[in-house]
């Protein structure tokens, strides 16, 4: 597979409960978008007492959807994959009704310090207030009735972005790092390129059957997915150095014609892509520039 095969087919069901395979149901929030596809996929786990994976958004019918699901069953743990806010935010409310305890990498953190004079582009999307009751470590396990959890640290889309292992399974609760609809966003400071790349390695080493992941349908050959989204972005690499060995100094000029299939409405997300990319090429020494890594800098090969 030389590139991602991604699957536009996904069909919501909002407000219900969709078995997924034996033990696990998606309900989807309706909060459909540019970078959420149809809306963000809670994950409920187990049987009598049961895990919830993301949550979700700050959303009344979500939360009543999520609550008619349980059907009075005990919610043991609230495992969040990353705090954007169409993931973590619902994570207070479900705990006040349920009294589970919120598991996760940790608060929300950008991937390096903002530079002088830097906006964090997505700080608006960040769910800065949550602090997980459990901070889950790389392969540490959480079990209940019939489930055990294991944290995979997976960086790069977020600091503090974690996937989740349902151990004797082989399926895997990958987040927003890996979609069968589309690549994730990797935007600096928030996000990391090297990291990012570092986390689809790690996967790639993994036997997992099935991706479940935060948004749309599930990854049915992650091995095959993995290699394919891996190319994908040295391809997205190799462009960024071909522009700038054509003579491209800004990243605006680049993304004209790296993107010029994409929406323009989404150029702004793939500048900052294409940023990321430069920042992993600059910490390797392959491009250098006239200041810091930034949106309006000058680059030049080395």
């Amino acid at each position: 597979m030389d590139s991602p095969a991604f699957d536009l087919a996904f069909e919501p069901a909002y407000g219900q409960a969709v078995p997924v395979v034996a033990g696990v149901e998606r309900i989807t929030a309706n909060n459909p978008g540019p970078f959420t596809f149809f809306g963000t996929n809670s994950y409920i786990v187990g049987s009598s007492s049961v895990a919830i994976i993301d949550p979700g958004p700050e959303d009344e019918a979500h939360f009543q959807a999520l609550m008619a699901a349980l059907a009075g069953r005990a919610v043991m743990h609230i495992f969040v994959s990353h705090t954007h806010r169409d993931h973590s935010p619902l994570a207070r409310r479900l705990q006040a009704a349920t009294g589970a305890v919120t598991v996760g990498q940790g608060p929300h953190r950008p991937a390096r310090p903002l530079r002088d004079g830097e906006i964090n582009p997505f700080a608006e999307s960040s769910d800065l207030s949550f602090v997980p009751d459990i901070t889950i470590g790389d392969g540490e396990t959480l079990s209940g009735d019939g489930w055990s959890l294991t944290a995979v640290l997976t960086p790069g889309h977020t600091a503090n972005h974690a996937a989740f292992a349902l151990e004797g399974r082989d399926i895997l609760f990958s987040g927003d790092h890996v979609m069968a609809w589309s690549t994730s966003i990797v935007a600096p400071p928030d996000g990391s390129m090297a990291d990012y790349m570092a986390s689809l390695d790690r996967l790639m080493e993994r036997q997992d059957r099935l991706l479940l992941p935060g948004h749309g349908g599930p990854v049915m050959e992650p091995a095959g997915f993995l290699r394919a989204l891996k190319a994908h972005r040295l391809r997205r690499e190799q462009a960024v150095l071909t522009r700038v060995q054509a003579g491209d100094t800004q990243i605006a000029e680049m993304v004209k014609v790296i993107y010029r299939d994409t929406d323009p409405k989404l150029h702004g997300a793939a500048a900052l892509s294409v940023l990321a990319h430069i920042e992993n090429l600059m910490e390797r020494g392959e491009i250098a520039a006239d200041g810091p890594p930034s949106l309006a800098a000058t680059y030049r090969l080395l």
